[in-house]
């Protein structure tokens, strides 16, 4: 039965990350004029809040509630650590740490 929770969590996860990059993709369609920066970070302050609010501890907390405010803030990071780091948007040619010949 948990192989199935995971592979739900996992499509689950893909729907809800997919469903967050057609919103920006909407938005920045619907607003052409509109700093793309904004909007992404409009998006990531939407993403923190709901995953602050996702990540409170429970009435009868389990294993995993059992963390500080701070903690769940490292977390958090990690998490956004991990998907920038999986992401194929991380390294730009116009980077500053990008080497020029």
């Amino acid at each position: 039965m948990l192989e199935n929770d995971d592979e739900d969590n996992g499509a689950l996860f893909d729907e809800a990350a997919d469903a967050v990059v057609d919103l920006g993709n909407r938005l920045g369609a619907d607003n052409p004029d509109a700093d793309p920066w904004a909007l992404a970070d409009g998006l990531i302050a939407g993403a923190v809040h709901f995953w602050l609010y996702a990540h409170q501890p429970q009435d009868f907390p389990d294993e995993d509630d059992l963390m500080s405010s701070r903690e769940r803030v490292e977390e958090l990071v990690r998490q956004v650590m991990q998907s920038a780091e999986d992401s194929e948007y991380l390294h730009s040619p116009m980077d500053s740490d990008v080497g020029r010949a």
